[in-house]
């Protein structure tokens, strides 16, 4: 039975498939995916607003590295191998086309995510891929003479080598079966959500955004756009802040300050010249009406007006140099305090996971369980938005898949 030579993939997402056709390529190998759902590749299905972020059209290693909070060190090996340039190869070979649009975002030119879908499930039934779903792992044990007792749905398998690729998993619970074996996991929390806030006449202002900003929450900074909603505050800004605080935010229970600049472009020197002049120039004119900061709209601007409790009507003529002081001090660093988090749409992702120091990155094997693989968001990596999570799944699936069927 053992001669066989059987890989089980346990997951059916992006890092998945990948590795069961790069595995299937050996005709060897009999490469099976176990998916515990009744869906697959359903990442892959809804990211990018069902259109699907492939990957991101970054071609220098250190900038694209730049994108993950969490594992780029490791990362860096595995882009060696197999880097974003390798992923838009492969599926533009396989008669995907691919485009890029101006943020770097790369996209199939169909703008519909069922282009990747189809594109990986005819390569993994071309190579004789078996796909099994609604097949959920209990249980996994290795054998003191090689391979794997795998137990699904209170059955017992057998494998020669196993890659576990179920994505990231919010609760420890899930990880249970991997900290039977004495993998050390890293504790998972979310990344890349949106900020709550209950400061009603911020959330008023729903829909408006500033093109510009920096923030800053526990001791991290970010820039970038940001947008008003009617729960609080999103856009890249904000999300690129959630990953990379992720953990010390989930310690404080999503709640701490927040302090934005408005206007980084100036420092609050100029920022003062600029109202003084304002002032000198408009003498007559209503402060609700006029801003001489064009980056910021017009009812954002009010909203600083309102904190001052100062009227709309005023005109500038009757500022004083106190007004201007504290208009200066609210533009270059508003402060807001969070009080929840939510969920970003559909680009979910999770901190933590799989610990990575017992990682060979250049196979993805377990340094303490030859023949165990990992792959994708199991793993503690995690990357802002952007088409780098996907990446990350691309390349680990990708090199568990060669070094599991050599």
């Amino acid at each position: 039975m053992k001669e066989s030579k059987k890989i089980l993939i346990i997951g059916g997402g992006a890092a998945g498939f990948f590795a069961a056709i790069r595995a299937a390529e050996n005709p060897s190998y009999q490469v099976s995916i176990l998916e515990k759902s009744d869906k697959l590749l359903s990442k892959v299905r809804i990211s990018g607003g069902g259109r699907c972020n492939v990957t991101q059209a970054c071609f220098r290693k250190s900038q694209f590295l730049k994108a993950y909070p969490r594992g780029a060190k490791l990362l860096k090996v595995a882009f060696d191998e197999f880097d974003a340039k390798s992923t838009m190869d492969w599926f533009e070979k396989r008669g995907v086309q691919l485009k890029t649009e101006a943020d770097g975002r790369v996209f199939p030119e169909s703008d519909n995510s069922q282009t990747i879908v189809s594109c990986l499930l005819s390569e993994a039934r071309r190579l004789g891929v078996d796909i099994e779903m609604n097949a959920g792992l209990e249980k996994i044990k290795p054998l003191l003479e090689g391979g794997f007792e795998i137990w699904v749905n209170g059955e017992m398998r057998f494998a020669d080598k196993v890659l576990i690729a179920t994505g990231g998993a919010s609760k420890m619970a899930q990880y249970q079966y991997l900290y039977e074996l004495g993998l050390k996991i890293e504790k998972p929390v979310p990344s890349l959500f949106t900020f709550a806030l209950n400061d009603e006449s911020l959330r008023a202002l729903a829909g408006v955004s500033v093109s510009e900003v920096n923030l800053r929450a526990m001791g991290v900074e970010d820039a970038g756009a940001m947008l008003i909603t009617h729960k609080g505050l999103s856009g890249p800004a904000v999300l690129r802040l959630s990953a990379f605080a992720a953990l010390d935010m989930a310690k404080q229970n999503y709640t701490f300050p927040l302090f934005v600049n408005c206007l980084p472009q100036q420092n609050q020197e100029e920022l003062r010249e600029i109202l003084l002049n304002a002032r000198k120039d408009n003498l007559r004119k209503q402060m609700g009406k006029f801003s001489p900061f064009k980056e910021i709209p017009l009812r954002l601007w009010n909203l600083f007006l309102l904190r001052l409790r100062i009227a709309p009507s005023q005109i500038w003529a009757d500022t004083t140099h106190k007004v201007i002081n504290q208009l200066v001090e609210q533009l270059a660093n508003l402060s807001l305090q969070v009080k929840g988090k939510n969920t970003f749409k559909e680009e979910f992702v999770t901190a933590g996971g799989v610990a990575l120091e017992n990682i060979d990155f250049k196979t993805m094997q377990s340094a303490k369980y030859p023949g165990l693989f990992f792959a994708g968001e199991i793993l503690d990596i995690d990357g802002v938005t952007g088409g780098y999570n996907f990446q990350a799944a691309w390349t680990t699936g990708f090199l568990a898949g060669r070094a599991m069927a050599e």
